[in-house]
Parts: C-alpha cells; sequence; structure tokens
C-alpha cells in the first residue's frame, strides 16, 4: 500500500515538474500568439466599424492569405524540431548551418506565398464572390503581400529562438507588433497624417508593415543575446545546399500541408458563402476570428510541446518524450472545457464586440455554438500534432489531416450546408456542422498515430 502511494506521489511530482516546465516555455508562445491573433482581431474590429462591406473584404482576403501563410509557417517548422533535437543532444553548434538553410528556405517560400496573394483574383472570382466585395479584398491582399518575405524570415528565427528553449523573444515582439498595428490601422483605415482613407485595405498595409518590424527585432535580438552565440549563426554566409534543404522540406513539407488541410477548411468555408452576400460572411469571419484567437492557446501548448519531446528525444530519453505529450494533451483539453463554457455563455456579447448590426451579431452567435462545440476535438488533434512534430513523425498527420477535413468535414458541411442531399440545406451552420465533424475525426486518428509513435521509440 506505501509502495503504490509512494507511486502515485511520484508521478504526481514527475507531472507538475513536466508542468511547469511546459508553461514556462508555452506561456510566452501563447501570449506571442496572442498577440498576432489579436492584430486579426483588431482588423475586423476597426474595419466593422467602418461597414460590413469593409468587414467582408478583410474577412474574404483572410481567407486567402491566412491558409497561404499557414502552409509557408508550417513547411517552416521543421526547423523547431530539428533545432530541439540538437539542443537537447548538446550539440547546439551544429544548429548554426542548419538554421543558414531554413532562412534560404524561407526565402524562397515567402516570395512564392506573394505572388500567390498578388494573383488571387481569379480564385475570388472562381468561387462567385461578389463582384463589389473583389476590388478591396484584393487591396487588402497586396498589402499582405508586401509582408510576406519578412514574416517567412522571422518565422524560422522564431523557430530557431523556439527550439533552443527561448520562447521571450516571439512573446515581446508579438506585443510590440500588436501595439504598432493599432496606431497604423488608424492612420491606414481612416485617413490621417496625410494619408488617404483606405478602409479595409489599410488593415492589410499595416501588417505588411508590421511583419517587417517583427523581421528586424528578431534579427536584432537573435544577432546579439549571448545565448545564440554557440549557434555561429552569422559566422558566415552559406550559399544553398539542396540535400539540407530537402531534408528539411521532407519534415516540414508534410507540416505545411496538414496546417494547410486544416485552414482551408475555414477559408473554403468563408468563399463558398461569399455570394450569399455581405453579412453572411461577415458574421462568419466573426466566429471565424475569434475561434482563431481562442485556439492559439492550445496551438502554443502544442507548439511547447513539440520543443519538450523533441529535446527529450535528442537526450535519448523516448518515455519521457511520451509523458511531455500526456501533460500537453490534457493541459489543452482543461484549457477546452473552460473556452467551451465561455463562447456558449458569452456568444452575443463576442459578436457585439465586432458588429453593432444585429443581422451580422445574430449570424455570428450561431456559429459560435458550434465553435464552442468543437474545442474538445480541437484541442486534442493540435496537441496530438505537435507531439507528432517533435517525433518528426509528420507524413501520417498529414495523410490523417486531409482525410479528415477534406475527406470527411468538407463533404458533410456541403452536403449539410449547401444541398439538398440530407434535407434543406441549411447554409452556414450545416457548413460548420461538417467542421465538428472533421476535427473529432482528426482528433481520434492522430491521438492513435501518436500512442503507436510513442511505443515505437520506446522499443527502439
Amino acid at each position: 500500500m506505501e509502495l503504490s502511494v509512494s507511486h502515485a506521489q511520484s508521478r504526481f511530482s514527475r507531472a507538475s515538474a513536466e508542468l511547469r516546465a511546459l508553461l514556462r516555455l508555452a506561456t510566452p508562445i501563447m501570449i506571442a500568439q496572442l498577440s498576432n491573433t489579436a492584430m486579426g482581431f483588431v482588423d475586423a474590429v476597426m474595419a466593422g466599424r467602418v461597414s460590413p462591406r469593409d468587414l467582408a473584404a478583410v474577412a474574404l482576403g483572410n481567407s486567402i492569405w491566412i491558409p497561404v501563410f499557414l502552409l509557408m509557417t508550417g513547411t517552416l517548422l521543421a526547423t523547431t524540431a530539428k533545432v530541439a533535437e540538437r539542443f537537447g543532444g548538446n550539440r547546439q553548434e551544429e544548429t548554426g548551418p542548419l538554421v543558414r538553410q531554413a532562412l534560404w528556405l524561407a526565402l524562397v517560400v515567402g516570395l512564392t506565398g506573394a505572388l500567390v496573394l498578388l494573383n488571387a483574383r481569379p480564385v475570388l472570382q472562381l468561387m462567385g464572390v461578389d463582384p463589389e466585395l473583389i476590388a478591396p479584398a484584393m487591396g487588402y491582399l497586396q498589402g499582405i503581400a508586401f509582408g510576406f518575405p519578412a514574416v517567412a524570415l522571422y518565422y524560422v528565427l522564431r523557430c530557431f529562438s523556439d527550439g533552443l528553449g527561448r520562447t521571450r523573444p516571439s512573446m515581446v515582439l508579438g506585443i510590440c507588433g500588436l501595439l504598432l498595428n493599432i496606431p497604423l490601422n488608424y492612420i491606414l483605415i481612416y485617413g490621417h497624417l496625410g494619408m488617404p482613407a483606405m478602409g479595409g485595405v489599410g488593415c492589410g498595409w499595416a501588417s505588411g508593415t508590421v511583419m517587417w518590424f517583427m523581421l528586424l527585432g528578431m534579427l536584432s535580438w537573435v544577432s546579439r543575446a549571448p545565448v545564440y552565440q554557440p549557434s555561429r549563426l552569422f559566422e558566415r554566409f552559406d550559399k544553398p545546399q539542396l540535400p539540407v534543404i530537402k531534408r528539411l522540406i521532407s519534415v516540414g513539407g508534410p507540416i505545411g500541408i496538414a496546417v494547410f488541410a486544416e485552414s482551408s477548411i475555414f477559408a473554403v468555408i468563408a468563399l463558398l458563402i461569399g455570394g450569399l452576400g455581405a453579412t453572411v460572411v461577415a458574421g462568419h469571419q466573426i466566429a471565424l476570428n475569434f475561434s482563431a484567437l481562442v485556439f492559439m492557446i492550445p496551438y502554443a501548448l502544442a507548439m511547447a510541446v513539440t520543443v519538450r519531446v523533441g529535446q527529450a528525444l535528442g537526450r535519448g530519453e523516448p518515455r519521457a518524450a511520451r509523458f511531455a505529450a500526456g501533460v500537453g494533451i490534457g493541459v489543452a483539453l482543461a484549457y477546452a472545457c473552460l473556452s467551451a463554457s465561455l463562447m456558449l455563455v458569452c456568444r452575443e456579447l463576442i459578436a457585439k464586440m465586432y458588429s453593432p448590426d444585429p443581422a451580422v451579431i445574430a449570424v455570428a452567435a450561431m456559429l459560435i455554438v458550434y465553435s464552442a462545440l468543437f474545442q474538445f476535438s480541437d484541442a486534442i488533434q493540435v496537441a496530438a500534432a505537435g507531439a507528432l512534430r517533435g517525433y518528426q513523425d509528420t507524413r501520417a498527420t498529414m495523410i490523417i489531416t486531409l482525410f479528415a477535413y477534406w475527406g470527411i468535414g468538407l463533404p458533410v458541411g456541403y452536403a449539410l450546408g449547401l444541398s439538398n442531399w440530407l434535407g434543406e440545406p441549411s447554409g452556414p451552420k450545416g457548413l460548420w456542422q461538417g467542421l465538428v465533424v472533421g476535427l473529432t475525426c482528426a482528433a481520434v486518428l492522430l491521438s492513435v498515430r501518436l500512442a503507436r509513435s510513442s511505443r515505437a521509440r520506446i522499443r527502439m
């Protein structure tokens, strides 16, 4: 009996220690992610105060650039896992050459992403978006494209810092970026200091400018702080080395596709309802924007889990890696209980923060209910995916994500919302019901894969 109690106390003590380590990493990432997402919140609120048309244009622009951004940054996330593994194995000097190659990759994907945004008009036309919304949406995307090369390079440096367990820089720069974004929005949206009033288009140019500011800030931090010097990142200039870049893509590419598969579901839904009018699009954007804001905390936890798992594997401790993954999923679930409850109780109040229009509020409040329902499955799937990134087991994650979201979630949502296959179409409500189904499927399958990957590493 005493042995059993002692074992339980030991396990509790170990869980508490892991939780503290996880939160030390995750808290700055959470603040950074919330700051970044809050920029979208500020854009939506300030554009919504101009007109539903401006809010709808920002929503459509977001439905294009955010999936492209997540595909790009997801591909670069391989840097975190690889740096964490080398740092955990006391091989920090190997991280400099790796990150230099990741910066070359970032430059290419950043420029490619900018070109995609600048040529997005046919996508909006193909999806039947209201012609009056296309011009302001494209103006917004041009501003975002201006900052894309900068944010790609920034993200590699951030992944480098996170992999070393140094997450404070991204927090500080995220807060500074948000504080800069607000006055820039005010100047460009409403026309001050000699600038023309650009409406929702101004949000894009403000965000693009902030991206360059954050890159310069991270470059300064990483080049000066002593903790980064053993990596010798800026000691020399390396030409692109295709074998190294290919290895980064082999791990990061599936991550990017998996993240894109999830985010693009939301984007496709926004485009599918683009022909239903500005009110429905604006209501969807409110629910989506707030959901993204809430999602940043489990997403930050997942990024911290990636670091904890990667460092444990680098030390040759696969059981510690599995334990870190379990604690991360438990914390994400606890947070989901809180977020779902608050969203259900405060859904109308949340919608009113974005728009004074009663019709927009009604649509948004209805959709927030479904967002609350998928908080649990979303928390599980993102934490499990973060752990699998630490294991560098990313191809299976990609396949599972594509199947769950595109093979299950979107067809179910389309059938319920826009077709008469299962009865009278229910519009945006049915599409969001499909999201609940797809996220639940992803949570189950990714949990099974994580269990298998962790057992396989322990047996090695």
